[in-house]
């Protein structure tokens, strides 16, 4: 089992990636730390107790960051996710005392120093990972593999012409975290996330699975699907962040190439990630940027790992892919 740090920001997506992670006996999640992004860092904390709950593993600490970018001001994604983060269908859920602590960078510092091999499967805007970076430069070096959803390079963007969210949001975290890696990050950006769309189809079948965590996973993502048929005429909806945890666990779903990356700071075209194919600067490489991924081979992870004692019924659904 690889022991991972998932840094997240819940989220319809992301509660679908930590339902991943968390039913996949390849990961061994040991901490949950909340960056502000979809929502605040309260809500987003909320909704990863919710998942945590869900699969009886409240054993896992969830730590909250800052509620605001590097420099700027926090613009959330509540129009896309809900108030709450999980389209506004759920009931409030208690929460245990000490079951949400803050000091999300001093956990990922301490954890990273005491430590060896966890890795960093990020799965929102990169402030917790560059906070860190500004207390000790070479922490993340200590880091196995850091994943990361964001950016885009030959699409545009999700929020702006060029800008997708996770990087939008703080683009300033994103040069500090890429300039002090010794290693490329790995990259998920909506190059390939795009191509991860929970269907009609899909919906209906986790609907008809009649079981609690298919119903949560039916029922949260009914605002998601809503906003991407306003916003872009898509029947169903892209769930971004379940293919950076299935690219962790199975690399093989994704390929792309190894360069540069820096995102713009200012201006219209803020967010943008900047990708150096040409070699034009002759700059180390510090990403590996995934440009094409196996749809299916995503689907057949995805409902085998969260559903494995329906894997016959998960065969003969994706036959229809």
């Amino acid at each position: 089992m690889k022991k991972v740090i998932i840094d997240c920001d819940p989220g319809i997506d992301d509660s679908l990636a930590l339902l991943l992670a968390l039913k996949s006996s390849e990961l061994d999640v040991i901490g949950i730390t909340i960056c502000a992004g979809n929502v605040p860092v309260e809500i987003g904390g909320i909704n990863a107790y919710r998942v945590l709950k869900m699969l009886n593993r409240e054993d896992i600490p969830i730590y909250l960051g800052d509620n605001n970018p590097m420099r700027r001001d926090l613009v959330t994604a509540q129009d896309t996710h809900g108030d709450d983060g999980v389209g506004d269908i759920l009931p409030k859920v208690e929460i245990p005392k000490d079951a949400i602590k803050l000091g999300a960078v001093d956990y990922l510092l301490d954890t990273l120093k005491e430590k060896e091999n966890v890795s960093i499967i990020a799965l929102g805007p990169m402030t917790n990972l560059a906070k860190a970076v500004e207390r000790e430069r070479d922490i993340l070096k200590k880091a196995e593999r850091i994943v990361s959803m964001g950016g885009a390079f030959r699409t545009n963007g999700n929020c702006s012409q060029v800008g997708e969210f996770n990087y939008w949001v703080d683009p300033e975290s994103v040069n500090i975290v890429f300039e002090n890696v010794d290693r490329p990050i790995e990259l998920i950006p909506l190059d390939v996330t795009r191509k991860i769309v929970l269907t009609p189809n899909y919906r209906e079948y986790l609907k008809q699975m009649k079981n609690d965590v298919a119903q949560f996973m039916y029922d949260i993502t009914g605002f998601y699907v809503d906003f991407h048929w306003m916003q872009e005429r898509t029947l169903g909806c892209v769930i971004n962040d379940p293919l950076a945890v299935a690219y962790f666990i199975e690399p093989s779903l994704c390929s792309g190439i190894l360069t540069h990356l820096e995102c713009v700071e200012t201006g219209r075209a803020m967010g943008q990630t900047l990708i150096d194919i040409g070699d034009f600067y002759r700059k180390t490489p510090n990403v590996f940027i995934n440009t094409e991924v196996d749809e299916k081979k995503f689907f057949e992870l995805f409902f085998n790992k969260i559903f494995p004692e329906n894997k016959k019924d998960n065969e003969l659904v994706l036959k229809g892919y």
